[in-house]
């Protein structure tokens, strides 16, 4: 029988132990480590790590009449199209806020009077530090697109309902997207 109280559980205790770390590649964006490691059982093993340079930021902006933008590229890792919440990298020196109004500009040409912070995640906490944000961004005003060279985006503009729809219909698979959609939906219900 299961119990629905919490575990005792002391969360500052890290059972595993470096031995030693090595930098194996590393790019403006991303370093890849290879620590040795005594894992929790007392065994000697390998850990790679991927440490970002950047926060990873994502942006719901949606409007008075409940309609969101999606932003659909190419992600050259997956070899498939994708279609996402406006996101990108914040560098970890600057306001997270301030990087995410900049992303907002540059991939829909947005500019939103309201800001609320509705999400903090770790994307794949297995293999990466990478620390995540959503932003739900309202008030809006339409400027021009200020995409980056690397982008080739189409912008898409629907119901945010719609988009919930393509989360658990699997057509939206991005994990920040994902979060911040569900997350975004709740957060405007609670405050029907």
């Amino acid at each position: 029988m299961q119990s629905n109280a919490r575990p005792d559980v002391d969360e500052t205790h890290n059972p595993w132990h470096t031995l030693s770390s090595e930098i194996k590649y590393h790019n403006p964006w991303i370093s890849v480590r290879e620590d040795q490691v005594r894992n929790p059982g007392g065994g000697q093993g390998i850990y790679g790590v991927v440490t970002m340079k950047n926060k990873a930021l994502g942006i719901v902006p949606v409007d008075a009449e409940g309609n969101t933008w999606l932003v659909g590229q190419y992600r050259y890792p997956l070899n498939e199209y994708s279609w996402e919440i406006p996101m990108g990298g914040g560098l970890v020196e600057l306001d997270i806020l301030e990087s995410a109004q900049r992303e907002l500009k540059e991939e829909t040409g947005l500019t939103a009077a309201r800001w609320t912070r509705i999400a903090r995640l770790h994307t794949s906490n297995s293999v990466t530090d990478e620390e995540g944000f959503v932003y739900l961004a309202e008030d809006l005003t339409q400027g021009e697109l200020e995409p980056e060279e690397t982008e080739d985006l189409r912008l898409w503009k629907l119901p945010l309902a719609e988009a919930v729809r393509m989360v658990m219909d699997d057509r939206i698979t991005d994990g920040i997207s994902v979060a911040g959609l569900l997350k975004a939906e709740k957060v405007l219900a609670a405050r029907s």
